[in-house]
């Protein structure tokens, strides 16, 4: 039943991933400013996840390289992934957004690996340089200059948040597992207050709430609620269980809503570049799972073999 509900918890999280690309670009395209919604994505989760660090008994026996992996982390999803993925928003659409997401197991993997917690292989070499290919067709598909302002700047944005969390995942799971989800959350939001707040306080303005027409209201209240709070304790609760690899497989997920809400809202179509980058990057990832098994059996083997 544990095993369930892990993987329960990292399905129910990335199905509210996916359903955030379409409310994010309605809310920056037509309503706030991207980092007046950013200051309301790190208010609305400092307000639920301090108090678990603030008034946890693990906090006395955090040591200062825990404090560390949490500053790296802090920076990673507060600038790194809400931030820049807001960024992006504001140029790309839904479907683009949600194919690079799909990235994640890549980045994920050759992070691993450089940090000597996944085996090297050739097959999933060949599997990166495919889910590479697929997110260049995107970024390039009207030429290779990237313009500001366009909307390959914005899926590069989206790339660059994407690497933020398959990075942030992989580095802060030894907290997760010595402190907990909510203990480490608290100190995320904790730190990231004090790194947004008084950068940003310009952007602060929680009257443009009351002016919001209420369908506005009600994305905004989704977005903080059901986007931000409970799908990033569900993934961290995932992530602190099963391997990180695993964690980012079922981003999988994510396009297949994103892809649903930008065609029945009208935000984007779906076109053959959509088809093509989606399916070098798909076929990647296969790759790399099957790179996985195959360096899995071959540990097993040469485990059996020894003495």
């Amino acid at each position: 039943m544990g095993k369930l509900r892990d993987n329960l918890n990292l399905i129910f999280s990335n199905l509210l991933f996916g359903a955030n690309f379409s409310i994010y670009v309605s809310l920056v395209r037509n309503w706030f400013d991207f980092r007046q919604l950013f200051l309301l994505q790190v208010g609305a989760a400092a307000l639920f996840f301090i108090p678990f660090a603030l008034l946890s008994p693990r906090t006395p026996r955090m040591r200062w390289a825990d404090l560390k992996n949490i500053l790296i982390v802090t920076v990673l999803i507060i600038y790194g992934w809400m931030y820049t993925m807001l960024w992006g928003a504001t140029y790309t659409n839904p479907v683009d957004a949600s194919i690079l997401a799909t990235l994640g197991p890549v980045f994920t993997l050759l992070i691993a690996v450089g940090m000597h917690r996944e085996p090297f292989s050739w097959v999933r070499t060949l599997g990166v340089a495919a889910a590479l290919c697929g997110a260049g067709i995107l970024l390039f598909e009207r030429g290779f200059h990237l313009v500001e302002g366009s909307e390959g700047w914005g899926n590069a944005l989206v790339l660059i948040a994407v690497l933020s969390i398959a990075a942030n995942t992989v580095i802060i799971k030894p907290q997760l597992q010595r402190f907990g989800t909510l203990w480490v959350m608290g100190w995320y939001y904790l730190i990231g207050v004090a790194i947004t707040f008084p950068f940003f306080k310009d952007y602060i303005d929680l009257n443009r709430l009351y002016t919001l027409p209420p369908g506005a209201l009600a994305e905004t209240g989704i977005l903080l609620i059901f986007g931000t709070v409970l799908p990033m304790y569900l993934l961290y609760r995932g992530t602190e269980r099963l391997t990180s690899v695993h964690t980012a497989l079922y981003r999988y997920i994510q396009p297949l809503v994103a892809t649903t809400l930008a065609l029945v809202r009208h935000q984007e179509t779906v076109d053959q570049i959509h088809l093509l980058a989606g399916g070098a990057i798909f076929g990647g990832v296969l790759l790399m799972v099957l790179g996985t098994v195959l360096a899995r059996r071959k540990q097993r083997a040469e485990m059996l073999k020894q003495p």
